[in-house]
């Protein structure tokens, strides 16, 4: 449908999806389950299998590319369906769960999700950003890690507020970076800014802390642009340069551009996840 944007307009530059793996490597992550709701043509497979032979399951929904997938990772299990598909019986099963997802107001059809007593399901079956970031988290184990680009609104949108707080009743909360608006073309402002979120599967939390607070509320500014409490300054935007313009829908934003090219965005962002 028109109203979705998948992630296969705007393939992730394999150098930032790297920098991703790469620093999470680096801290020691060894993943033996492996899962990739929107696979696309497969960079984040590419990537998190790199040094390590991890089991890996990937849903794509277009059966060309889902086709392309199997012949370049024979070895995975690739599902060609949509990730409402998983089977129930996988949840609480993977190390990892990593993608670029996909964005939109188009609603999923998931009854479990749909007919749920928890308001934040019902609210995501509505969205689709909303519905991978709570059903991808479903299928982490304990400790398990869930990394995602998704656009700014599942931060920014002050109605998405259940759906964060959903996520840190569930989670540490490891890393926020927003990403530049030029990170998938030369042209920035013809896009909506990404973020990378990182979030550790943890079902006995305690308070929440200050970060998680801020991670759940996002605040009006005056020029009327919301805004994730997380980003008060710019120390956690991989940036150069910033304006406030429109976004493609015509809305107030705060545009970030970074004119390093991919291998500075991807060198910038790699140095802020490892702090």
């Amino acid at each position: 449908s028109s109203d979705v944007c998948s992630s296969d307009l705007f393939y992730t530059p394999s150098q930032v999806i790297d920098a991703i793996s790469e620093t999470l490597r680096d801290s020691g992550l060894h993943i033996d389950k492996f899962l990739e709701p929107s696979a696309g043509i497969g960079s984040f497979i590419q990537s998190f299998s790199e040094n390590q032979k991890p089991s890996v399951t990937a849903y794509e929904k277009d059966l060309l590319t889902g086709k392309i997938l199997k012949q370049l990772y024979p070895e995975s299990n690739i599902r060609i369906s949509g990730f409402e598909e998983i089977p129930e019986k996988e949840q609480n099963s993977y190390d990892v769960v990593a993608s670029n997802i996909p964005f939109g107001d188009t609603s999923v059809f998931d009854l479990s999700y749909s007919r749920s007593k928890d308001t934040a399901k019902v609210q995501a079956a509505r969205s689709i950003h909303n519905y991978f970031f709570l059903k991808g988290n479903d299928m982490l184990r304990e400790g398990g890690l869930q990394a995602f680009i998704t656009s700014q609104g599942v931060l920014n949108s002050p109605k998405n507020e259940p759906i964060r707080r959903a996520l840190m009743e569930n989670n540490n909360l490891v890393s926020v970076v927003r990403l530049p608006n030029n990170l998938f073309t030369e042209y920035a402002g013809t896009e909506v800014g990404s973020d990378l979120i990182i979030l550790q599967r943890n079902n006995n939390r305690g308070q929440l802390n200050q970060r998680q607070k801020d991670f759940i509320e996002s605040r009006k500014l005056s020029n009327g642009i919301s805004i994730n409490n997380l980003f008060r300054d710019f120390s956690k935007v991989v940036q150069t340069h910033s304006k406030t313009d429109t976004d493609p829908y015509g809305k107030p934003a705060i545009v970030f551009t970074h004119d390093g090219g991919i291998e500075g965005i991807a060198k910038d962002l790699q140095q802020m996840l490892k702090e």
